[in-house]
C-alpha cells in the first residue's frame, strides 16, 4: 500500500510565521483569526497510527478489536497462527475519520528482517506508534522503540495475549495472585523501556478477546484523551518538515 499520499493531504501553511507577523504589527484581530485557523488545522489533521511488533504478536487481532470487528468479518484484518500481514494495510478508526490505524508486517521474519524493516515499511512516514508484544520486551521491540525515539515521536507499548499469560501464571504459581502477577508483568515492561532511556513509558496489558478485562478500556480512554496532543505533534512535525524542505529548495535554487 502506498503511504506517500497520507501526509501530502495535510495543509502545509507557515501558520506560526503568520501569527508572529500579526502580533508584531499589533493586529490582534488578524492574530486571533490565525490562531483559530491553527486550531482548526490541528483538529482536522490526519493522524496515522502504526501497529507494529514481531510476527504473531497479535497485531491484526488488536486492530480488529479496536475497530470492534470480529476476526471472521470480511472487513477484518487477516489473522492467524502464521505470518498473515504481508503488506502495510490501512484501517479507519471507528470514531475518528481522520485517524487511521496501519497494520504493519511483523519485524524480524525472513521476509521482513529487522535490519531492513524500518526502510521497507516506511517507518518515518507515520505519526504515532503502538508496539505490540505477546511476550516480554525483546530485542526487536528495543529496535522499534529506539527508532521511534530517534524520530522524536511517541508510542504506547501493548503487552498482548495477557489472558494466556494469566492462565500460565495460574498453572505454574503455587500462590497465584492475579493482581500481583499483572503488576509484575507491567512493572517489568516499564523497567525494560526505562533502561532504554524512555521516560514514563505508557504500557497497557491487553487481551483482544476479553476487552472488558485488563487495560483495553484504559488504552481507549488514554488514546481518546491524548488524540489532540498526538494530532498537534503530527501537525508541528509536518510543518517542521515543510520548513526544512522549503529551506533546502531555496538553498539549492
Amino acid at each position: 500500500t502506498d503511504t506517500t499520499g497520507m501526509q501530502a493531504t495535510r495543509k502545509e501553511l507557515p501558520i506560526h510565521k503568520e501569527i508572529k507577523e500579526a502580533l508584531l504589527k499589533n493586529d490582534q484581530a488578524l492574530a486571533v483569526a490565525k490562531i483559530n485557523e491553527y486550531f482548526d488545522q490541528q483538529k482536522n489533521v490526519p493522524l496515522n497510527i502504526v501497529i507494529t511488533g514481531e510476527s504473531c504478536s497479535g497485531k491484526s487481532t488488536f486492530v480488529n478489536a479496536f475497530r470492534g470487528i470480529d476476526n471472521r468479518d470480511e472487513k477484518a484484518a487477516p489473522t492467524g497462527t502464521t505470518e498473515t500481514t504481508m503488506e502495510v494495510n490501512p484501517y479507519p478508526h471507528p470514531n475518528h475519520p481522520n485517524v487511521t490505524f496501519w497494520d504493519l508486517p511483523g519485524i524480524g521474519t525472513t521476509k521482513f528482517p529487522a535490519d531492513k524493516y524500518m526502510k521497507h515499511v516506511g517507518f518515518e512516514k507515520f505519526d504515532f506508534f503502538i508496539i505490540v508484544s505477546s511476550d516480554r520486551f525483546k530485542e526487536n521491540d528495543v529496535r522499534l522503540a529506539k527508532e521511534i525515539q530517534r524520530m522524536e515521536k511517541k508510542f504506547y507499548f501493548v503487552r498482548s495475549k495477557i489472558d494466556n499469560s494469566m492462565r500460565d501464571e495460574e498453572r505454574t504459581q503455587r500462590d497465584f495472585n492475579k493482581e500481583r502477577s499483572l503488576k509484575k508483568i507491567k512493572d517489568n515492561c516499564i523497567q525494560c523501556l526505562q533502561e532504554q532511556g524512555l521516560k514514563s513509558p505508557q504500557v497497557f496489558l491487553v487481551s483482544s478477546f476479553d476487552l472488558q478485562l485488563y487495560d483495553f478500556h484504559l488504552l481507549e480512554e488514554t488514546l481518546e484523551r491524548e488524540l489532540p496532543e498526538h494530532k498537534r505533534d503530527a501537525f508541528l512535525f509536518e510543518n517542521r518538515c515543510c520548513k526544512t524542505k522549503t529551506s533546502s529548495t531555496v538553498c539549492n535554487a
